[in-house]
């Protein structure tokens, strides 16, 4: 049984012991200063009222019960605040977090079964096919990637979809640029002025039409950078298609039978008013034309066919887009609840402290292929995951393609590299680890190693959270501290060496195997690898001999 539902377990018992019944779920908390216990419990002030007690006296008699309890895991507990139960536990739950996770392994430790196997799509990225994937594009492809990875250690059966916006007026902008670069001509004002423009239309053959040719030219560019970054997409799904299937006109005789849509002015509008937006919305206009909301109304149809959730992943200047889109799903007895869009705030690159302005077509777009070759995959999705997608991100490329300590990708993979060099390092002076049972763990004792355990130990929480919340920056924050831990500890205690115990040695070499099962989990969710060897000349490797 895990810990923590022993205690609640004891919580339930000793409040029965008082008369007291919790219906309620049990919180429990981990304390922000180890001082205060491993957990603590809001138990009493949330039942004072009903006790006729004031939450300090009413934790005292809790406190007092949970005493008369027998238990394998609490050593002491101590009332605090305002009517906190903290409680402190041996150091053997430690040792048992440590061998469940390496008898469970990198593919089973932090893994559970919330989703369930139900169906979801994640669709990201889906940027218009009129040219190369610029920066900005970055963050919502890896967090996209990101979110996917969670849920599938979660228990869902996730797709990865890029919703291929190639019909319109952007894509006729894109085409009439090309056509005019390959005759010599003047690119019309509000066409494209990227320098990619001119290169691709010297490469278009001369039976070519344009718009087919651009497109394909621009899904492949596309794929290519996203395949660079680790990305890989289950389907790539054409608009134009839904045109040519008939769905659009279906999606029209739909909206019109619930009678969600009306006419006028020649138009046909959706009745987003009645559903939260603030104003109607155009889904044919008076010449026949589709606006881009009927297509998408559609898409989201033929989503809601294929899967139980629908995460969308969106730039920030789509913010306004979700209420109509919410708004035409409901009004055609779908639960609105069942589309989740999350959406992205810019980002900000800098070279030299200076910014670096993105834009398709003014030509001064830097594209994302020349990010991941000037800092790497690895460096630009971990960047890139560093924050919460709500809030306005700075990339620094110089600080980015740095092999230092400042560097976050570079510390938490060096932290891995560590453990690797050490473990080679131990098969070649003839070191055997012993099987699981036989290693002494009440061996770990320094407060670095147990700092270690018990953040291995929040790693399933960690992941768990990630995924209720679709928040992968929590998984780079644990990740950072976690290598923070390893660090700290390489620096005061060794593993190998003739004056070190031979039991601690295997109690530490165990740890290790530990540690590297939690790095390998949190880079894995994140996309990024976990290299054996990283060279640095910078750092002395203490705790290596």
């Amino acid at each position: 049984m895990d810990v923590r539902e022993s205690i609640k377990n004891l919580i339930r018992d000793s409040l029965s012991s008082l008369g007291l019944e919790m219906t309620a779920e049990i919180h429990l908390e981990r304390p922000a200063n180890v001082e205060h216990g491993d957990w603590s419990t809001n138990i009493a002030l949330a039942l004072a009222k009903k006790a006729k007690s004031s939450p300090r006296d009413l934790a005292v008699q809790l406190a007092t019960a949970l005493e008369s309890l027998p238990s394998s895991y609490v050593s002491r507990l101590e009332v605090a605040g305002p009517g906190f139960v903290n409680f402190y536990l041996n150091k053997s739950w430690l040792y048992e977090v440590l061998l469940q996770a390496v008898n469970d392994g990198t593919e089973n430790w932090a893994r559970s079964e919330e989703g369930s196997n139900k169906k979801v799509i994640v669709e990201f990225v889906s940027a218009n096919p009129t040219g190369p994937l610029h920066a900005g594009h970055g963050r919502g492809a890896c967090y996209g990637d990101s979110v996917a990875r969670i849920l599938e250690r979660s228990g869902y059966l996730v797709a990865r979809e890029f919703y291929v916006n190639d019909r319109g007026t952007q894509m006729n902008l894109f085409a009439s640029s090309l056509a005019a670069c390959t005759a010599g001509e003047n690119i019309p004002e509000d066409g494209y002025h990227g320098a990619y423009i001119k290169e691709w239309a010297a490469e278009i053959p001369r039976d070519q039409d344009p718009l087919e040719w651009g497109k394909k030219r621009a899904l492949s560019d596309q794929r290519e950078v996203l395949r660079d970054l680790n990305i890989e997409f289950d389907s790539w799904f054409s608009e134009t298609s839904l045109v040519d299937s008939g769905l659009i006109e279906k999606t029209l005789s739909m909206l019109a039978k619930a009678n969600a849509s009306y006419e006028k002015d020649g138009a046909t509008w959706l009745k987003s008013t009645e559903y939260g937006d603030d104003k109607d919305r155009v889904l044919v206009k008076s010449d026949g034309e589709y606006t881009y909301l009927l297509p998408d109304i559609t898409y989201h149809l033929d989503k809601l066919t294929r899967a139980e959730r629908l995460i969308n992943v969106w730039g920030a200047d789509h913010h306004g887009y979700i209420t109509r889109m919410k708004a035409a799903i409901e009004s055609l007895g779908h639960e609105p609840e069942r589309l989740e869009v999350e959406v992205t705030q810019m980002v900000n690159l800098q070279r030299s402290g200076e910014e670096v302005k993105l834009s398709k077509r003014t030509g001064d777009i830097v594209e994302l292929s020349e990010v991941v070759k000037e800092v790497g995959s690895d460096a630009a999705r971990f960047t890139y995951l560093l924050q919460s997608i709500d809030t306005t991100q700075t990339f620094d490329l110089d600080l980015v393609s740095k092999r230092v300590n400042e560097n976050p990708i570079f510390y938490v993979q060096y932290a891995y590299a560590r453990i690797r060099s050490m473990m080679k390092k131990a098969d070649e002076i003839g070191f055997t680890p012993l099987p699981l049972s036989e290693v002494d763990l009440s061996q770990l004792q320094h407060q670095r190693e147990l700092i270690l355990l018990r953040a291995l130990h929040e790693l399933p929480d960690v992941v768990e959270r990630a995924s209720r919340e679709l928040a992968p920056h929590q998984i780079t924050t644990w990740l950072r501290e976690f290598a923070a831990d390893l660090h700290g500890f390489y620096h005061d205690c060794r593993i190998l060496g003739d004056d070190i115990e031979p039991s601690l040695t295997q109690a530490r070499f165990l740890l290790m195997r530990g540690v590297l099962i939690g790095l390998e989990i949190g880079m894995d969710l994140l996309g990024v690898s976990a290299p054996e060897e990283m060279w640095r000349d910078e750092i002395v490797e203490e705790g290596d001999g």
